[in-house]
This record gives structure tokens, C-alpha cells and sequence, in this order.
């Protein structure tokens, strides 16, 4: 059974169960949750733990299975631990995790530790049996209008004090534009704050600018995102951020030219009167980027959409080494001159091609 990850301590509080799966890309978050795990079995009695990872089709699953089956030497219950960074156990591997799940028992809890999961993983018989035999979490990364409130929950767990309203929120602004995208740093300069706040006195702007350090990792989706969401500012930001840490800029029009693409298949739906479900189905778009697109197909017209595949064919080009004539010569300066072209088409105004 699936659980959030906010409802752990509360579900430990009911007792515990023989087996817990925690997937997922967000490494602070994954092992916060597993540590809270050891810790409960650690109270209840499980004083010894064995470690497997499980590396390459080599691995010996039945040196797991016989750790299972034996009696502690040292304690009356133990934890037994897989770590399957690979995310993918195969055929063997699948066979003994499905026998393990089936042969729990109180004296045994079995801690299951994977990357994020893609849906036929999530699906497979293997991680049904695992998920049927106890919980699952998934540590998945804090979206961007998530983060203020995470931050907020996080500085109040270390005695860090906010001032009250637009302030208060100010302060969070801030904080989430110099941690986003890096919730294990953005823990570490939360303790530093912590350490270096005087107590009882609220965080101000001047203490996140001079205290923390911009610590921001961002993923090449979210430019995107911040495209399709209006939020220009931070799309630009993102850019710069983007072409600091080495990423390509023919992959980020890569996926803004297929997210044109999908846009224009949506808007042609929607211009043929069907309805914004059907026209979201016919852009083939899913998870968050049909929440951006169900504001976004209303704002465009079909002519908009030619429009805009025709500039990001003409960015394609300059990306490549081609020039075109009053566009950018340089890649990246290309794509924000492009960036701004399609902020401007959500905005109403026409795209000039050439300009």
C-alpha cells in the first residue's frame, strides 16, 4: 500500500509493518525515510541489520533469501536491507523478491530502497508483492510552488522564526530561489541559519542574502515548465542556470520544439471544437505538463502555433551552426531571443519571424 511521505510518523505510531519500498530520485527525502524506519525498528527490538546491494545480473539473491530464513545471532529480530540502485532486479531477481514478500514474518522487516520508478516497473509483480506485504513511499523532488511551504515547515522544526505575513513570505521567496532544485543543501543552509540566527529574532531578507549560499540545481524539463506556467522572469533565470552547469543547448530545443509540436496538435483540436480533455488526449501530454497546457492551448490560435514551430525550426538551425537573418549567432543567445518570442505569442501579441 502506498503512503505519503508526510504520513510516515504517523502510520510507524499504528506499528510497524514487515516491509517497506522507498523509490524515488530525492535522496534526502528517501533517506530521511528510511532512517525514521531504522529508527522505530531499532525501539522495537530489531538489533541487527544486513545490508545488500544489489549490483549487475551476478548478484546472489539467494544469499538475501538465506539471511531471511535465518535466526539472528545476536538479536531476536532483524532488519534486512536491498538497495537496488539500478531500479531494475530482472528476472531472478524479481522471482526472489516476490518469495520474500511471501515468507515475512514478525521477527523480520524488510527495507526495500530503488530509484524512481517508471510505470511498468511500478506495475511489475515483483513490486505488487512488495507493495501488498507492506508500504511504499515514493521520494519524489518538492515542485517550485511546493518548496516555499516545505521551507517554512523545515525552519520551524529547527526554531528558525518567520515574520508574519508579505514579509514572511518574502523571506521564503528568497530562500526557494537560492535552494530550489537541491533539497540536500537546502537542508544544510537551513541548519546554518540555525546555527547563526539569534534566537527569537525573525529571518530577514539581508540574513538569506548574506548567509545563504545560492546552492540552485535546476533539470532541463523545468524550462519549460516556467515557459508554459508565464513565468518569464524565472525562464530566464533558469536559462542562464541551465548554460552555467553545461547543458546542451540542442537538447533544451530539443524538448521545447516537441512541446510546440504537442501544443499545436492541441490547439488544432481545440480550433475543430472539441473539448479541452480531448484536445489535451490529441496533444499527448500527461503527469504536470497537462496542468501547463490546460492554461496554455486556450491562450493560442492555430496561426500562433504555425508560427511558433516555424521560429523554433529556424532556432533548430542556429543551434546547428546556421545563421538566419535577425536572429542570434550564438546558440544560447538565440534561445533566449526565442524564449521571449513565445513568452510574447502566450501574451496575445503576434510572433514576428525574423525579429
Amino acid at each position: 500500500m502506498q503512503i505519503r511521505l508526510d504520513d510516515l510518523d504517523t502510520q510507524l505510531a499504528r506499528g510497524l509493518r514487515p516491509c517497506y519500498v522507498v523509490h524515488g530520485d530525492e535522496a534526502l527525502l528517501a533517506g530521511e525515510a528510511l532512517d525514521t524506519i531504522r529508527a522505530k525498528a531499532r525501539a522495537e527490538g530489531f538489533g541487527e541489520r544486513q545490508v545488500f546491494t544489489v549490483s549487475g545480473q551476478g548478484f546472489d539473491w539467494s544469499a538475501v533469501a538465506a539471511q531471511a530464513a535465518s535466526l539472528s545471532l545476536f538479536a531476536e529480530r532483524q532488519i534486512v536491507e536491498l538497495r537496488i540502485p539500478g531500479g531494475k532486479p530482472g528476472k531472478d531477481g524479481g522471482e526472489a523478491l516476490q518469495g520474500l514478500a511471501q515468507s515475512l514474518h514478525a521477527d523480520l522487516l524488510l527495507l526495500v530502497s530503488l530509484p524512481r520508478l517508471d510505470k511498468a516497473q511500478l506495475s511489475s509483480a515483483w513490486f505488487s508483492a512488495l507493495d501488498g506485504a507492506g508500504h511504499s513511499l515514493r521520494a519524489d523532488p518538492i515542485e517550485r510552488r511546493a518548496l516555499p511551504l516545505w521551507l517554512a515547515r523545515r525552519a520551524g522544526r529547527l526554531g528558525l522564526k518567520l515574520p508574519p505575513g508579505e514579509a514572511g513570505e518574502q523571506v521564503l521567496a528568497c530562500l526557494a530561489e537560492r535552494v530550489e532544485g537541491n533539497l540536500l543543501a537546502a537542508q544544510q543552509e537551513l541548519d546554518k541559519l540555525a546555527l547563526l540566527q539569534p534566537a527569537g529574532e525573525p529571518l530577514r531578507l539581508q540574513d538569506i542574502d548574506e548567509r545563504v549560499t545560492d546552492v540552485a540545481r535546476f533539470e532541463a524539463g523545468q524550462l519549460g515548465e516556467a515557459l508554459w506556467t508565464g513565468q518569464l522572469a524565472r525562464c530566464l533565470r533558469l536559462l542562464d542556470a541551465l548554460q552555467a552547469e553545461g547543458e546542451a543547448v540542442v537538447r533544451l530545443h530539443w524538448l521545447l520544439s516537441d512541446d510546440v509540436r504537442a501544443l499545436r496538435r492541441g490547439v488544432q483540436s481545440l480550433a475543430a471544437g472539441q473539448p479541452l480533455p480531448m484536445a489535451l488526449r490529441a496533444a499527448r501530454v500527461w503527469g504536470p505538463k497537462e496542468r501547463w497546457f490546460e492554461r496554455v492551448l486556450p491562450l493560442l490560435r492555430p496561426a500562433q502555433c504555425d508560427a511558433l514551430l516555424a521560429s523554433v525550426q529556424q532556432l533548430e538551425g542556429i543551434c546547428k551552426g546556421l545563421r538566419h537573418p535577425g536572429w542570434p549567432t550564438e546558440p544560447w543567445a538565440a534561445m533566449r531571443h526565442w524564449l521571449l518570442l513565445a513568452a510574447g505569442a502566450l501574451q496575445g501579441r503576434q510572433l514576428a519571424l525574423s525579429c
